[in-house]
């Protein structure tokens, strides 16, 4: 869906420029700045390959009496390919790292409140490892500090993992032939009707959405999405989901496939403070397929903990 927003760059150490978007709603561009500045500011970090309309319910929702950004990996949407660092979780969270300062920097100067989604949970936790000023509250949408069997420390777990690792790296020489296939694949009538039939895709996934999902996918770049991949299964952040202590919201899916609702329940153990919602009937696309509960639960969650838009005088 086309948002009105505007696009402004942060420029990474390796000279790559990195987007974000400030949505405006029914402002007027030329004064939105202005206005947005003494909002509070909402930060949406996506999943891998994930196209902006996944946030769509929560843009919706939030944009009119609050500041919402969200910003692009290194070769997604408006962000340049990486010139030179490459697409390592370290990376994106040094790219997240400057944009927050920069959103705070053209806002209000307090640091928002994030909401990540899929590997951006990954990221997003990594920053708070980093930078906790940058973190003052959460919330977490499907997805784990790290890939499935990252933190657990048995030897299956290990394997999975090394195996994982080696099959990724094994076949990178093939992404120029697999490339073509998967784009063919993407673009075809097919391609709803098969995430339905392997249960990646619930009844109520807006056909239209999904299409708009693998047009983007189709358009960014293949070197980009399989090199974050391969990031994915380096490294995690359990150890650090341990020690946060920051408000934090964690909205899990029964039905998904990509990260099971198990990793989701043993991210919450270890996060007794942390506010659960668990969504039925929502797989992996749940920002879509329950778009408007998971919005109304992040809007619950701000007002809960004193993190919404300020009332207007009676």
């Amino acid at each position: 869906m086309p948002y009105r927003r505007t696009t402004r760059f942060v420029i990474a150490p390796d000279g790559s420029r990195v987007a974000w978007h400030t949505h405006f709603g029914n402002l007027r561009e030329v004064t939105a700045d202005a206005e947005l500045a003494r909002r509070p500011t909402v930060l949406l970090t996506n999943g891998i390959g994930s196209s902006e309309n996944f946030w769509r319910y929560l843009v919706g929702n939030l944009e009119q009496d609050h500041r919402v950004v969200h910003w692009n990996y290194r070769g997604h949407g408006s962000s340049d390919e990486s010139l030179g660092d490459g697409y390592q979780i370290p990376v994106h969270v040094g790219d997240l790292e400057r944009v927050t300062e920069a959103v705070m920097a053209r806002g209000d100067g307090r640091p928002p409140h994030h909401v990540a989604f899929s590997m951006g949970v990954r990221v997003l936790l990594d920053l708070y490892r980093r930078r906790p000023d940058l973190v003052p509250s959460m919330t977490l949408i499907a997805g784990a500090p790290g890939a499935f069997g990252s933190g657990v420390d048995t030897a299956a777990a290990r394997a999975f993992l090394s195996a994982a690792r080696a099959v990724l790296k094994l076949a990178t020489p093939t992404l120029p032939l697999a490339v073509p296939v998967a784009h063919a694949v993407m673009a075809s009538r097919f391609a709803y009707p098969l995430g339905r039939m392997v249960g990646a895709l619930r009844a109520r996934a807006p056909r239209a959405d999904i299409d708009e999902f693998m047009y983007a996918l189709r358009r960014m770049s293949p070197r980009a999405y399989w090199y974050s991949l391969r990031g994915m299964v380096e490294g995690h952040a359990w150890d650090v989901a341990r020690t946060v202590e920051v408000p934090t919201l964690i909205v899990a899916a029964s039905n998904d496939l990509l990260v099971p609702l198990g990793e989701m329940e043993r991210m919450r153990d270890i996060m007794p403070h942390a506010h659960w919602m668990r969504v039925d009937d929502a797989g992996h696309a749940g920002l879509l397929e329950a778009g408007a509960e998971i919005a109304d639960a992040v809007r619950v969650f701000l007002v809960d903990h004193g993190l919404e838009a300020p009332r207007p005088p009676v």
